[in-house]
């Protein structure tokens, strides 16, 4: 049997559009805008072994401080529930990679509410953007990105690729400068159709990795 023109066009579509998806990293073009400069970011691989954007002021030293505000992740901007993706799930979702930061952060340096002369403040947030291969909107794809594979599409089975998107930075409390700045792209777990619905379960994967690699990091 003969493959017909679309369905060789809806794979080809496919494969280029994964091919453009495939990367570890987040591409510029998908910077949501909540830090102010994205200049300066470079690969490096991360204690959990993902490769992931940062940048560090040359002027960062660790010793040099003993304590971190830590302001509470947010959505940037802020998303409007699907019938993926559901207000509970947004949520739960922010509740929980809130924890877990938190947490791996205090392993670290001590936490407090009032910057001191030593402070760090922290601030963050889960981002995502448009996918145009799909012709989803901004809030369509928060805070996980949907990326659907074209082959599958053309035989019916629409297994579907989670992604969630973080941005955050440190701020010097004294000289109020920006002194390390990341950018991440993790992989949560795959689900099986665009009906299946999304849960903090999806990507809790993620958030433990931002987590563990929040209270080792290592600047070299």
């Amino acid at each position: 049997m003969r493959t017909s023109p679309l369905i060789k066009a809806a794979c080809l579509t496919g494969l280029l559009a994964l091919a453009g998806c495939a990367s570890s990293v987040t591409p510029p073009e998908k910077y949501s805008g909540f830090l102010k400069n994205y200049s300066g970011l470079q690969e490096t691989e991360s204690h959990t072994g993902k490769t992931i954007l940062r940048w560090v002021s040359p002027d960062y030293k660790s010793a040099n401080y003993d304590s971190l505000v830590f302001t509470p992740l947010t959505y940037y901007p802020v998303p409007k529930p699907s019938t993926q993706v559901g207000q509970e799930a947004l949520d739960k979702i922010l509740a929980y990679a809130n924890t877990r930061l938190k947490e791996g952060a205090e392993k670290r340096i001590r936490l407090v509410s009032t910057p001191g002369p030593h402070s760090l403040i922290f601030r963050g947030a889960i981002t995502g953007v448009n996918s145009s291969a799909e012709g989803l909107q901004f809030y369509e794809v928060i805070p996980v990105a949907m990326i659907v594979a074209g082959t599958e599409m053309a035989t019916g089975h629409r297994t579907m690729d989670t992604h969630l998107y973080f941005e955050g930075e440190l701020i010097d409390a004294s000289t109020h400068k920006v002194v390390m700045k990341v950018v991440r792209k993790g992989e949560g777990n795959t689900v099986s159709n665009e009906n299946t619905p999304v849960t903090v379960e999806t990507i809790k994967g993620v958030i433990d990795d931002m987590a563990t690699d929040a209270s080792v990091f290592v600047v070299k």
